[in-house]
């Protein structure tokens, strides 16, 4: 980050620091300055995750996304605006709370290194696929807890909200919730070592990997990735499928469900009768999710 925050400076914030000292007739706040650090963290990390947020979920719904799935019966009125509001409400808070992780890494308390050879070559792949696996792994545990009926509807509630989801519901998360999820993308580099580079690309690339998971469409059958088919199964039925990019922890588990023919071929999943189905099965999941005051609430409904 170190990289980027240095061409921020030179290009944009030294002269607005500058400008703002004239202004006020004080001295600008030096780029060592904590407090000028935290600003202009927060202002450039919230304008890249807003902006690749509403850039790749939207061309995604252009282009990908299964438009017809908007008539499922769980698919609420106006959902797709009611994600972008919950995004747009949780991010700030999100991008506060992540500053820390990335101040230390500023001030050289992380792992991440400049040197493209300082382990070698072959440890720019390796140290990848350890970002993949122990993101994962944390992912999945945090998932998973997040889903115990003593935590789901102060936390996790929010997000599956959305049953059947569009690419905007990639990061329609209460504000806890998304950083919880967030957090092992920040806590990798200080478990082990990452080349600055590396780690950036990577940190783009799991924001697309959100929006990809959520965008209803289903390419291939891999039992290994964990696709949008495997995601959507978590919406549609809860207690499954935690992972992010693999299936390997949920299979060790014991908490993999196979997405079913109907998942991968349009014609089935956009029939009434596999969608009233679905919405059914969803009914009769939700008391055990939530206690008492869901079924409270689902025999008022009746």
């Amino acid at each position: 980050m170190d990289v980027v925050m240095g061409y921020l400076d030179t290009y944009v914030f030294d002269a607005i620091y500058n400008r703002a000292g004239a202004l006020t007739a004080t001295e600008p706040l030096a780029r060592t300055s904590i407090v000028r650090q935290s600003l202009s963290l927060f202002v450039f990390i919230y304008s890249y995750i807003m902006a690749f947020y509403f850039g790749t979920a939207g061309l995604s719904y252009k282009l990908i996304y299964d438009k017809t799935q908007e008539k499922h019966p769980k698919f609420l009125p106006r959902q797709r605006f009611m994600e972008m509001a919950c995004a747009s409400r949780a991010l700030p808070a999100i991008t506060l709370m992540t500053i820390p992780w990335i101040l230390g890494e500023l001030h050289g308390h992380s792992l991440v290194y400049k040197e493209w050879d300082k382990y070698g070559y072959t440890y720019l792949g390796v140290s990848a696929a350890m970002f993949i696996l122990f993101t994962d792994f944390c992912i999945y545990w945090i998932h998973r807890l997040e889903h115990h009926p003593l935590v789901y509807a102060k936390c996790h509630k929010l997000h599956h909200k959305w049953i059947v989801c569009t690419p905007y519901a990639s990061h329609a998360f209460h504000p806890v919730d998304g950083y919880l999820q967030s957090l092992p993308y920040h806590l990798a580099v200080y478990v082990f070592p990452m080349h600055e580079y590396v780690y950036l690309a990577l940190f783009a690339f799991v924001n697309v990997w959100s929006v990809m998971i959520h965008d209803g469409e289903y390419v291939a059958s891999n039992a290994v990735v964990n696709g949008a088919a495997h995601h959507t199964v978590h919406h549609l039925y809860f207690n499954y499928n935690y992972g992010q990019f693999t299936t390997l922890f949920d299979r060790i588990f014991g908490s993999y469900r196979k997405p079913t023919h109907e998942i991968y071929d349009r014609s089935r999943r956009n029939s009434k009768t596999v969608q009233n189905a679905q919405a059914r099965a969803i009914d009769d999941a939700l008391p055990s999710l939530e206690g008492d005051a869901a079924a409270s609430n689902k025999q008022k409904l009746q």
